[in-house]
């Protein structure tokens, strides 16, 4: 989410050290789909600052909260939980109108998709996605139920650890990053191979702590996670 290329020198270089290689043999699909020469790092130019931009009306009221977006005939089961950040530059900037799109499994550890087909319930009431804009001081705020572990055919006896994606667009739809938030205290973050593919020293940042100040008496607990888009504090994300 850098400036064009007059402006480049502005921007810190992105720490490729602080984020997962594209190649990692624990995460046996990653020997499958990675490039076998060098990445060429191209920089970003007009086209992608200008446009197509995804538009803000097409968010809706209550597209934050995944409590009720999906709501049928209930509540969704599960521990209902606030996740909330804010979203910084390589200055320690806030940047606004980021658009965050979260997606999760339920809190019994299976996606409303039709290729998961896990032997789990799918809840009625949980579609698993959301999404927000962040305010001007770079603030999101998402509702949710806590996601529950699943299996994963990665090796024998594979487990993936709680976790919600998230997916951040900056000025258009083509300046887009990835990554994940996982919990504090999860054993399965030790036996994670996509976990553990992020180099230690920045493994901390995919790990949400929980904040009693973000936390409702009686209603839900909070969990902060701040994003960092670029330089060497920049939260780990997918390539």
């Amino acid at each position: 989410m850098a400036g064009a290329n007059s402006d480049s020198e502005k921007f810190a270089r992105r720490d490729w050290d602080s984020h997962p290689p594209n190649l990692h043999p624990d995460y046996k699909s990653t020997p499958l789909r990675a490039p076998g020469k060098p990445l060429v790092i191209l920089p970003q130019s007009l086209s992608e600052l200008t446009g197509p931009v995804y538009g803000h009306a097409a968010v809706g009221d209550l597209d934050h909260d995944l409590t009720k977006s999906a709501a049928r005939t209930g509540a969704p089961n599960g521990e209902r939980i606030i996740v909330a950040g804010t979203v910084w530059d390589e200055d320690g900037r806030p940047v606004p109108d980021i658009l965050l799109e979260v997606w999760q499994p339920n809190a019994a550890g299976r996606y409303n998709h039709a290729d998961d087909q896990h032997d789990a319930p799918i809840d009625p009431n949980f579609l698993g996605a959301g999404r927000c804009v962040t305010d001007g001081a770079g603030r999101y705020c998402f509702v949710t139920i806590k996601p529950g572990a699943y299996p994963w055919p990665n090796h024998y006896n594979a487990w993936r650890p709680a976790h919600i994606h998230f997916s951040l667009f900056g000025a258009s739809i083509l300046t887009r990053l990835i990554t994940q938030m996982y919990f504090t205290g999860d054993p399965l973050l030790a036996l994670d191979p996509i976990y553990n593919g992020v180099p230690a020293a920045s493994r901390q940042l995919l790990v949400a702590d929980l904040s009693i100040d973000l936390s409702e008496p009686e209603w839900a607990l909070g969990y902060a996670f701040d994003i960092c888009l670029r330089g060497r504090a920049a939260t780990p994300m997918e390539a």
